[in-house]
């Protein structure tokens, strides 16, 4: 039987602390049109399609998913560099979802993104300087040192040396490139930095010494985060809580060690159980759980449950009801699971067997390297 339902999905919030991102019912809907001169629509793409999660002052969101899922999409909504189909974005208390584009700038100051792409997130014809003080310029930020002095210091923050002011991005690695994104996010002193996959373009030792800067700065500055990424690895290297997304839908939330020791829905537990292992010999003692099948087009959704298509566990149920994002009678609070027939909380997806790369696994246990 399907354990009783204790809360509203209203409840998709922590239990404590002050909210500085609240998003409700946000949607995202593609439309796709046929026609070349008399267009109409004949579908839409649900990338986002109804989802609730806030983020408090201070604190870092991961947000994973397979590719496809919407995790991309939702940070470019949060950034508004999308605009939503339905839903509401209130950041800071001032609702954002319609706020004019001419109006944002002010919003913006407070709200940055780093980028995937450190090759083409950077202009290539515009100085390291250039890059980083023309946030500033733009905002009518005076600093009183000076805006160049105020681009070296930021460098010098993010492990660069503050004399590569007057250089072009494409004199810099995929490492380095990234830092300079990483100072342009810094510039405006931002409350809220959206990261989306900001180390998956990288080697995997670079990708180790961004994650712990990223770290370093969000307990020098007090930045909240949403961390994007398809690394359960990193996610939970930086991540206090975790939100986990499957076809445009979030499934599950819940703190770090919950989700990652106890998970209830069933695609958070196979996405555990495919995480790269430590030790080899390990492998026998933790179920590889495999999917079936392909994930279902956004186009046309399965009804009900969306990962029922998948789930070894489906039912009746499963194809006609929605489940909503709650919490259930043996979760803890905050803890939130969007599944008719979770899985048992007794069963752990084995946390000590759940660890880092080995280039991440050694940095964490040692002070950030700043140098490459």
């Amino acid at each position: 039987m399907p354990e009783q339902e204790l809360a509203s999905p209203a409840s998709a919030k922590p239990p404590a602390g002050e909210n500085l991102l609240e998003v409700s019912g946000l949607q995202k809907h593609f439309p796709i049109r046929q026609g070349i001169v008399f267009q109409r629509q004949i579908g839409a793409v649900h990338a986002v399609d109804g989802i609730d999660f806030s983020v408090r002052a201070g604190e870092s969101l991961g947000l994973v998913g397979e590719s496809g899922c919407g995790k991309s999409t939702t940070g470019r909504l949060i950034t508004r560099l999308l605009e939503p189909t339905a839903g509401s974005i209130v950041f800071d208390g001032e609702d954002i979802t319609h706020k004019p584009v001419a109006k944002m700038r002010e919003a913006r100051r407070h709200l940055q993104m780093i980028f995937q792409d450190p090759y083409s997130s950077l202009n290539p014809r515009h100085t390291v300087g250039t890059i980083i003080e023309t946030p500033m310029k733009l905002n009518g930020i005076n600093p009183p040192q000076g805006h160049k002095r105020r681009a070296q210091e930021l460098l010098e923050t993010v492990g660069l040396n503050p004399e590569h002011y007057n250089r072009y991005p494409n004199e810099f690695s995929g490492g380095q490139r990234q830092r300079i994104g990483i100072a342009r996010a810094l510039a405006l002193r931002p409350k809220l930095i959206v990261a989306d996959e900001p180390v998956s373009a990288l080697d995997v030792s670079i990708q180790a010494q961004v994650v712990n800067l990223l770290q370093d700065l969000q307990r020098e500055f007090g930045i909240a985060f949403v961390f994007i990424a398809h690394d359960l690895a990193v996610v939970r290297h930086f991540s206090e809580r975790v939100a986990v997304m499957y076809l445009g839908k979030i499934v599950e939330v819940a703190d770090r060690e919950t989700l990652y020791t106890r998970p209830r829905h069933p695609y958070t537990h196979a996405l555990l159980s495919a995480v790269p292992e430590a030790d080899p010999d390990s492998t026998e003692r933790r179920e590889r759980i495999r999917l079936a099948g392909d994930v279902p087009s956004p186009i046309d959704p399965p009804s009900g449950c969306r990962f029922r298509t998948r789930c070894w566990k489906a039912q009746d149920k499963c194809a006609t009801d929605e489940p909503p994002l709650v919490r259930l009678r043996a979760n803890p609070e905050g803890h939130l699971t969007a599944c008719h027939f979770p899985e048992e909380p007794t069963v752990e997806a084995r946390g000590e067997d759940i660890v880092l790369d080995p280039a991440l696994a050694a940095l964490e246990k040692s002070p950030t390297d700043r140098s490459s």
